[in-house]
C-alpha cells in the first residue's frame, strides 16, 4: 500500500512538472505535438501506479525524455519559422468579404456546421457581416467584422481616454496584499484608515480592490459589497 501511495505521490508531482513545462496555453490552444505528448505522458503515469511490480524509474524515464523534447522543439521552434509550422500547422482564412472559402474548408475538413457555431458564439449571425474568418491553428475562429459592422470606439469618435491601468487587489481573504500595496504607492498606514472609516477589520474583508480610478471596492466576508 506505501508502495502505490509513494508511487501516485511521485507521478503525480513529475506530471505536474511536466504539463508546467508546456507553457501557459489552454488545451485547446496546445499544437497538434503538444496535445500528443500530453496524451503520451498520461498514458506513461497510468502504467506504473496500475502495475506495481514496473520499477518507477522505467516510467518515470519516458516521461523525463518527452518533456526534454517538448522543451527543446518548443525552444527551437522560437527561432525557427519553418518548424513552428511543421508543428503547430498555419492559420487558414475560411471567410473573405462575407464568403465562404469551400476549398480552405475542405482542406482544413471543417464543416459549415462548426464554422456557424462559432460565428454565433462570438454573436455572428450573418456571414455578410465578417471580412475575414481565420481558423487559427488551434481550431479557434478568429473574427474581423467589415469596418461598419464593428463597435464605435472612442477613436472612432475623436476621442483620447486616458490609460486606466490595472485594478490592485489590496486584501484577498482577509489577509492584507503588502506587494499589492507598495507597487500601489500606498502603504498598510492608508489602507488601516480607509477601512476604519468603514468600521471593517482586515478580516472581515473577504476582496478589497482598488480601481484605477482610485475607489476602494470591499466586498466583506459574509455581507454584500461596499
Amino acid at each position: 500500500m506505501f508502495d502505490l501511495i509513494y508511487r501516485t505521490v511521485v507521478i503525480y508531482f513529475f506530471v505536474l512538472v511536466s504539463v508546467r513545462l508546456m507553457g501557459k496555453r489552454e488545451i485547446g490552444q496546445l499544437s497538434p505535438f503538444d496535445f500528443v505528448v500530453a496524451i503520451i505522458i498520461a498514458e506513461l503515469a497510468a502504467i506504473p501506479m496500475e502495475s506495481t511490480e514496473i520499477p518507477l524509474w522505467k516510467a518515470v524515464l519516458p516521461m523525463v525524455i518527452l518533456a526534454v523534447l517538448e522543451v527543446l522543439l518548443s525552444y527551437l521552434a522560437l527561432h525557427s519559422p519553418f518548424l513552428r509550422k511543421v508543428l503547430d500547422g498555419q492559420p487558414q482564412v475560411v471567410i473573405k468579404n462575407g464568403y465562404v472559402l469551400k476549398k480552405e474548408l475542405r482542406k482544413a475538413r471543417y464543416n459549415l456546421n462548426d464554422l456557424l457555431a462559432q460565428l454565433r458564439e462570438k454573436g455572428v449571425v450573418n456571414v455578410c457581416d465578417v471580412e475575414f474568418g481565420i481558423l487559427e491553428t488551434s481550431g479557434k475562429l478568429s473574427v474581423i467584422l467589415k469596418a461598419h459592422k464593428r463597435p464605435v470606439t472612442p477613436e472612432d469618435l475623436g476621442l483620447s481616454p486616458a490609460c486606466e491601468g490595472l485594478p490592485a487587489v489590496l486584501i484577498m481573504d482577509g489577509a492584507i496584499v503588502k506587494e499589492n500595496l507598495r507597487l500601489a504607492g500606498l502603504d498598510e498606514k492608508w489602507l488601516q484608515e480607509r477601512l476604519t472609516e468603514l468600521n471593517i477589520r482586515p478580516r472581515e474583508v473577504f476582496l478589497a480592490v482598488l480601481g484605477a480610478d482610485g475607489k476602494l471596492f470591499i466586498n466583506r466576508q459574509e455581507e454584500g459589497s461596499t
